[in-house]
């Protein structure tokens, strides 16, 4: 299987110093619930380091959070879940499912918007994925289960076999990840035992999401799982396996800029 190398990451868009607001992507993010609050969170602090701007629709309790710490967010903006569909129709890219529970409501909410919306960019992960209906993934959909979320999604089946089933891409995340579209499969190694604490996989559902806001969706989805991994070795070079998640947020812009300036001159 072909491994994912940084050389991959040349064709990531980059913003441009004569850029405007905008320009640079604007991400949709659906998640949480009143169980779950920082999931949507994570995904959200990574996200907002990289596209201009993100939307963000929770539970009320969760808006009132993020409304509280906007600050940190310069660009965000707080969406009511009854306005959630103009801002579908608006933003590139739509991440669903970060701290959803798995419930009627969510259930209700994911099948209802990607059957309406089939020609936008969607992530699909966590509690989305646990309620999703397969008949109604939109085409070129990124779907980001665990080995048991896929187990209970795809029963097993072979990752390519369903991506090409549901003209789809898997990113089925473990020890290596596994990238799976239609017309490929690559591998991702690299990460570590710090790595399985909750939020990590959060965190890079909001780092694929904002991606794949300016970049095609498969190299939005191998760019973020090997992004994620070398931002996470670059933590246990400092600290071992002692980090959470806001610690790989944090350094992921570093990474970032560690990759990819190299490769401008390319």
């Amino acid at each position: 299987m072909n491994p994912v190398t940084a050389n991959d990451l040349k064709g990531l868009s980059i913003p441009l110093s004569g850029s405007h607001k905008g320009q640079n992507g604007k991400l949709l993010i659906i998640g949480g619930s009143h169980l779950f609050h920082a999931a949507s969170l994570w995904a959200l602090t990574v996200a907002s380091r990289i596209v201009d701007l993100v939307h963000y629709s929770s539970v009320p309790e969760n808006n009132e959070i993020v409304q509280k710490i906007k600050e940190e967010f310069r660009n965000g903006i707080v969406v009511r879940r009854e306005d959630v569909e103009s801002y579908i129709e608006e933003d590139d890219c739509i991440l669903i499912g970060p701290g959803m529970e798995r419930n009627d409501e969510t259930e209700e909410i994911t099948n209802r918007v990607l059957r309406q919306y089939p020609s936008k960019q969607w992530v699909i992960d966590a509690g989305a994925l646990q309620m999703l209906d397969l008949a109604v993934i939109p085409k070129n959909a990124i779907l980001t289960p665990h080995h048991g979320e896929y187990r209970g999604m795809a029963d097993n089946q072979d990752p390519q076999e369903f991506a090409r089933q549901h003209d789809c891409i898997i990113l089925l995340k473990g020890e290596k990840d596994i990238a799976a579209s239609p017309m490929q499969v690559r591998e991702i190694g690299g990460g570590n035992a710090g790595m399985t604490k909750g939020g990590t996989g959060d965190v890079l559902a909001g780092l694929i999401a904002a991606l794949a806001c300016k970049n095609e969706p498969f190299l939005a989805t191998i760019a973020g799982s090997f992004i994620n991994k070398r931002a996470g070795d670059a933590l246990y070079e400092k600290v071992g396996p002692y980090f959470n998640a806001t610690d790989l947020s944090n350094q992921i812009p570093t990474t970032m800029k560690a990759l990819l300036t190299p490769l401008r001159s390319l």
